[in-house]
């Protein structure tokens, strides 16, 4: 069962009506309504941005081995080496 949360705050919002019948288009293809679909995309950026600055926890068994991984020397990985020298597919060089 979904539980439902009473929105009461309100967010105006100026757009162009190109941006707007995009919104609503992009709504309508996944059957949400337009203050649903950009409500949803926004918050999911907004995790996205603010991932990294988040805090978490463990239990101390699981933090003790997250403290080792950190701490642990730098393994050698010549294929991840290799990769990370070569050209990149964007970097207009030949990679043949």
């Amino acid at each position: 069962m979904t539980t439902r949360t009473t929105r009461t705050e309100k967010l105006d919002l100026r757009l162009t009506p190109e941006a707007k019948r995009t919104l609503a288009a992009a709504a309508e293809a996944q059957r949400r309504s337009l203050s649903e679909f950009v409500l949803e995309s926004a918050l999911g950026r907004a995790e996205e941005a603010l991932a990294d600055r988040r805090v978490f926890h463990l239990a101390p068994d699981q933090w003790e081995a997250f403290s080792a991984a950190l701490d642990a020397p730098v393994r050698d990985m010549p294929a991840m080496r290799k990769l990370l020298n070569e050209p990149g597919v964007f970097s207009g060089k030949d990679h043949a």
